[in-house]
């Protein structure tokens, strides 16, 4: 018994879309990284069902690669926000208004 390619396709729509209501939405600076985190998992779960579908490593291969730029991503970012927290002692994305020029 195979899944078929749109329950993984509508899964990972539903999950993008979540990840993007949450980036918009949202104040906190670590939950806006974690509705990026979601939307880069609602393509590696694009990737890795075309992937099986094609029956080809690509799809596989290209989820490692997005799996290793989002863990250098999200250490870059938390770095950023404690840097951030240590100068305005604050987390919420509108207390960083003296970063505009």
């Amino acid at each position: 018994m195979e899944i078929p390619l749109n329950y993984f396709m509508t899964l990972s729509a539903i999950l993008f879309c979540i990840g993007i209501a949450i980036v918009i939405v949202k104040r906190h600076t670590i939950v806006i990284l974690m509705g990026i985190e979601l939307m880069l998992n609602a393509v590696n779960i694009n990737l890795v069902a075309f992937g099986r579908h094609d029956q080809g490593l690509q799809g596989q291969s290209m989820t490692l690669f997005v799996l290793v730029v989002a863990a250098a991503e999200a250490v870059v970012a938390l770095a950023i926000v404690l840097m951030a927290y240590k100068y305005f002692h604050s987390v919420n994305m509108d207390d960083f208004s003296e970063l505009k020029g």
